[in-house]
């Protein structure tokens, strides 16, 4: 992957992020990416990370490094989902990234669905990426999208029991969905496979990377569908967000 910092320095040992190969035209589209949302920021507050490394390390290398961990690896015209995708990161980096994919980014904010669906045109990406503006319980439950993806991806959403139910009605029996975290801790995994199996998933791996920067500690967890997902799930709309599947138990006080 090229250096995508604008001030480069070599990693520190500490910093253990892989980078993913991007060409040249695919940096230019991530700079292009960059502009478009400085110019809807003006607008509608998007996101923060626009500038330097919050943009470069913060918002681009995390939504890509998972992709160097994956056995096999992501590629070919593959269906994606991004759901939450708010600013369309990661839907839009991966869309550049992965140039033969076609890719649905849901959100259920109308202006985030209008700026990123702009923002997807001004790319050149219009013809793969289409926005969906709706909850994503609403989603799961629709036969257009349900069991429809090679990849499911959600970023910065809400807590994993809670995103697994979101992302794993959407898979194809052959899919992956990938769970972007920052901390990560043996009751969140827990919780996390307590949840997965009613979702008739398993976690397949949980990769972990230090960003450059001081950017901090990042864990993406891998579900697959080891059966179809049940007919229940996912749940009415907000019951995911207010009767989790499982929850990570609070850690004890020393005695």
């Amino acid at each position: 992957m090229p250096n995508l910092r604008r001030n480069p320095r070599p990693l520190r040992a500490r910093e253990d992020v892989n980078r993913f190969p991007l060409s040249p035209a695919q940096h230019q589209a991530l700079a292009a990416l960059q502009q478009q949302l400085r110019r809807w920021n003006s607008r509608c507050n998007l996101t923060r990370l626009v500038e330097g490394d919050d943009y470069w390390v913060a918002q681009v290398q995390d939504s890509l490094w998972p992709l160097t961990r994956l056995d096999p690896p992501l590629g070919g015209p593959l269906r994606g989902v991004d759901v939450g995708t708010g600013g369309g990161i990661p839907g839009l980096v991966l869309a550049i990234a992965l140039p033969e994919s076609r890719w649905v980014l849901v959100d259920s904010l109308q202006h985030k669905c209008v700026a990123v669906q702009a923002m997807a045109g001004e790319l050149g990406l219009k013809a793969r990426v289409e926005v969906v503006c709706t909850r994503v319980e609403v989603l799961g439950r629709d036969a257009h999208y349900r069991g429809r993806f090679d990849v499911a991806v959600a970023r910065a959403v809400a807590a994993a029991p809670v995103v697994a139910e979101y992302l794993a009605p959407l898979l194809d029996r052959r899919g992956v969905a990938l769970l972007y975290r920052g901390r990560w801790s043996a009751a969140d995994h827990q919780a996390l496979q307590q949840a997965a199996r009613k979702l008739g998933c398993g976690i397949r791996t949980r990769e972990r990377c230090l960003l450059p920067g001081n950017r901090g500690q990042r864990h993406v967890l891998v579900l697959s569908p080891e059966t179809a997902c049940p007919a229940p799930y996912p749940r009415p709309v907000g019951v995911p967000t207010r009767h989790p599947l499982a929850t990570a138990p609070l850690p004890q006080p020393p005695t």
